[in-house]
């Protein structure tokens, strides 16, 4: 007995061997490394492509992830990068210091009708709609006397009276603004007899506070997940709109071409948040090379349709702000300049996702070719499109929610309410902005898997390695 128990003790090790080899046996062979022996040794699982996983004496697992060394692009693909880009970057500084309005006066308050004042409501009572020795020029539009008004007492906090207490009649109703005591809201004053209330129209809320507590909700949520990189997204997007206000709106209120303000307060918006957010490397610049593709395609469409359909960019808005200004805006190029700009974050996330992914499928296998990793790359793509499409048209569709909604109970058929200038010139955003998402992808997927390719594979291009521990 004592043989035999020796016997099938001895025999154990061999079924355990034999048990821990059955994988193999129906998975194929994997590769292993040679396992070393005496004290602190480790045990070495199986190893699957760059990744290995061990056990130590104490009990602590490490998980290392190896995709190769994170070398930089060879010297070729780095110079044929910046061959491409660095003519476009310069062309984009060039055209901000030859478009920037130097030294010219742009318009200022003299051209709006009067100058906007802060103010506190202090109470609101039931009213007569027609107070005596108080005229408001606020009372148009149509509204029914029968719906009532109410007597709103305001204190001026700023202004040539600001201390006093005016008080304006408001009518009540649908479409009205409702005031309670303590509402921070906007007057515009005309300019006579400061201390009348007939002097002041109610023309909007202050909403300075609530939007900055929106802004620093989205700010945090955007810091708890991408972290440092989500701070770069934050610095790009903050330096996005400094070039807006500080380029693009100076140079179209001066009187430049809006299409070539456009285009390139664009460009520079594209450099800055891409390389910002995602770091200066070959993957980015392929995502900044699919970009300028895809928009110069979307200005191309944009303005060849906008001729063909004889739009003229004049809706209200923009009717308002010429016939403020007096004229000296292109108002069609301030709509192919809108479509070019609004398309541009879209694009931005088509073609930095695409790249990635090419770069990502080359790291799990190497021996792709040129040819496979785009058709990989291509399947990624089509449902980023559908989703990134449908995104695009919702956005756009919900903007001119109020346009559509005036054009359906105007009687008329639907042709000629999708051929109305309103919706016509949405619609030729929407689907020039939509053709230029599609493009993006296939043109960053094959400019992406070029590039990668053009290393040999195991090199690493544009790499990342790290290394967890528990």
């Amino acid at each position: 007995m004592t043989g035999v128990a020796r016997h099938q003790s001895g025999n154990q090790p061999d079924r355990v061997r034999r048990s821990r080899a059955a994988p193999e046996e129906e998975t194929g062979p994997i590769q292993r490394v040679p396992e070393r022996s005496g004290p602190g040794a480790a045990h070495t699982g199986p190893r699957h492509d760059g990744h290995a996983h061990g056990t130590g004496d104490a009990g602590g697992h490490a998980h290392a992830h190896a995709h190769g060394p994170a070398t930089p692009a060879p010297p070729r693909v780095r110079s044929l990068l910046t061959a491409l880009l660095v003519p476009f970057a310069l062309a984009a500084i060039v055209g901000m210091v030859l478009l920037y309005p130097f030294g010219d006066e742009l318009p200022g308050d003299e051209a709006l009708t009067g100058t906007p004042v802060n103010a506190d409501v202090v109470a609101v009572a039931e009213s007569s709609c027609t107070p005596q020795g108080d005229v408001d020029v606020d009372t148009g539009g149509g509204e029914p006397t029968g719906q009532g008004c109410v007597a709103v007492d305001i204190e001026l906090t700023e202004g040539p009276a600001a201390g006093s207490t005016i008080t304006k009649t408001e009518p009540v109703g649908p479409g009205r603004p409702r005031f309670a005591p303590g509402d921070a809201i906007v007057l515009e004053y005309h300019g006579a007899a400061p201390e009348q209330a007939g002097s002041y129209q109610v023309v909007d809320f202050q909403r300075g506070t609530p939007l900055l507590v929106l802004a620093g909700a989205f700010a945090l949520a955007v810091l708890l997940l991408g972290r440092w990189q989500g701070a770069r997204a934050l610095l790009g997007l903050g330096l996005s709109f400094v070039v807006i206000a500080l380029f693009i709106l100076p140079a179209i209120l001066a009187g430049q071409d809006p299409v070539l303000v456009g285009i390139v307060g664009a460009g520079v918006i594209m450099f800055l948040t891409l390389y910002l957010s995602h770091g200066l490397s070959a993957r980015t610049s392929v995502a900044v090379l699919g970009t300028l593709v895809s928009l110069t395609l979307i200005g191309v469409i944009s303005a060849v349709f906008s001729e063909l359909n004889h739009l003229t960019g004049l809706d209200e808005p923009t009717s308002t702000l010429i016939g403020t200004l007096g004229g000296g805006i292109d108002a069609r190029g301030l709509l192919l300049a809108g479509i070019v700009i609004g398309a541009l974050g879209v694009l931005d996330d088509v073609t930095v996702t695409q790249s990635s992914a090419v770069w990502e499928l080359r790291h799990a296998n190497p021996a792709l070719s040129w040819r496979q990793l785009y058709a990989a790359g291509l399947r990624i793509g089509r449902d980023h499109v559908a989703a990134s499409v449908n995104t695009l048209v919702m956005a756009y569709a919900g903007a001119a929610l109020p346009v559509l909604l005036y054009s359906a109970i105007s009687g008329v058929g639907m042709g000629s309410i999708l051929g109305s200038q309103d919706i016509a010139q949405e619609i030729v955003r929407t689907l020039a902005g939509s053709i230029g998402i599609v493009a993006a992808v296939p043109v960053t997927t094959a400019l992406a898997a070029l590039i990668v390719t053009a290393a040999p594979a195991g090199t690493g291009t544009d790499t990342h390695s790290h290394e967890a521990r528990a």
